[in-house]
């Protein structure tokens, strides 16, 4: 089974589907969906942009009984971003079924949720601590919720999330459909499917191998002064159509984004500091288009869907092997391809060392000379040539 259509699911499921621009499906989803409508319990472990929201999203919408005005479906995310993110596909999902979801999240005002969560509200998505916030105000009731979803399952224990993880789910229906999707599987993500699913269906990959076969992956040794130089001459090869540039901390990111903003104007930042309307506006300026380059913290390296990202570049290496791949893993989503360019000073060797060691896919090292030149125009040129010299 290979087709959306071929699922025992609703006719205006699939053609919301094909709206969305879903036609065959990814091996997460293949493997998910069918014990997922059967009623089983699941545990996914899948890189990012492989699908999981479609995998576990489709059959909590097919589940949904729309004669009852209850909230039926809970998603757990550990972040705003990734809260919003869920709540739209699933709205889009259940558009010709009038299912409807709602996102609910810290940063915001709780009152306009709280109005939200007063009208017919299918599936909540939210980040724990608010999730509790609404549980404790009684303006959310989970007893009819049936069907459970801990996604990015790993981020959020890294968060310590747990104690809140378990806390929500002891308030929802004990007879509930329970899955949980991690890109990795620490001891304490199975413990905690332990005590909380039953019998549940694993589908895992290896532990010790994270797989980023779609990912072109570069790196350049350069001294720490000339970073902005080979970021630049990143920015000005015409194959980046869009690239997603991280940095380790938010000065760095707050400090790379004012020199960037000083030589072109389609660059936005984003990181923890910034309020939510002005994160939110970044991110929708960089998803449609509007801004062409977006540096971030690690706070945008977990479960966005931001389609067309060609190139994601580490401006900083980052300690957390795991964090590396979750950065890379913003491009070559849903089986387009991608490059991943990291920019490593002398220090920072070692944290790449430990990277490499993780995975089996190899990374290329680009020369370690100028070249004056031209900038090459295609994707592949960056690691055959060495970056051109810029003025800026």
């Amino acid at each position: 089974m290979q087709k959306f259509e071929e699922l025992p699911i609703a006719g205006e499921i699939v053609q919301s589907l094909k709206e969305f621009g879903f036609r065959e499906m990814f091996p997460i989803q293949v493997a998910a969906i069918l014990p997922l409508l059967n009623g089983r319990d699941v545990i996914g472990q899948a890189k990012t942009g492989t699908g999981k929201t479609a995998a576990f999203g489709i059959p909590m919408v097919q589940g949904v009984d729309r004669s009852l005005d209850a909230v039926q479906g809970l998603v757990l995310v550990p972040t705003r971003e990734l809260a919003v993110q869920v709540a739209s596909d699933l709205d889009r999902f259940g558009k010709h079924l009038s299912v409807k979801s709602l996102a609910v999240y810290g940063g915001q005002p709780i009152y306009g949720q709280m109005e939200a969560l007063q009208r017919t509200v299918h599936i909540v998505v939210g980040t724990p601590g608010r999730i509790i916030d609404h549980l404790s105000r009684g303006t959310l009731l989970l007893d009819k919720a049936r069907f459970v979803v801990l996604d990015e399952a790993d981020r959020m224990l890294d968060m310590g999330f747990i104690e809140d993880i378990e806390f929500i789910l002891g308030r929802t229906s004990p007879d509930r459909q329970t899955a949980m999707f991690s890109a990795t599987m620490p001891d304490e993500i199975l413990s905690l499917a332990s005590r909380n699913m039953y019998n549940p269906e694993k589908i895992l990959v290896s532990r010790d191998e994270i797989a980023v076969e779609e990912i072109e992956q570069l790196y350049r040794q350069v001294d720490p002064e000339l970073k902005f130089q080979a970021l630049c001459d990143i920015m000005n090869q015409k194959s980046v159509d869009r690239a997603l540039i991280f940095c380790s901390t938010k000065i760095g990111a707050d400090r790379l984004g004012y020199k960037l903003s000083r030589v072109r104007r389609d660059v936005a930042v984003i990181h923890g500091d910034l309020t939510q309307p002005q994160r939110e506006r970044a991110l929708e300026n960089f998803r449609k288009g509007r801004v062409r380059y977006l540096v971030a913290t690690d706070v945008a390296s977990r479960g966005l869907d931001i389609s067309g990202i060609t190139h994601v570049v580490n401006y900083d290496v980052p300690s957390d092997p795991l964090l590396y791949f979750h950065r890379i893993g913003r491009t070559g989503r849903a089986g387009a391809s991608g490059v991943a360019v990291t920019l490593v000073s002398r220090r920072e060797m070692m944290d790449l060392r430990r990277i490499q060691s993780m995975t089996n896919t190899r990374m290329h090292e680009l020369p370690n000379q100028w070249n004056r030149g031209p900038a090459r125009n295609t994707a592949t040129d960056l690691h055959r040539v060495p970056f051109a010299h810029t003025t800026h």
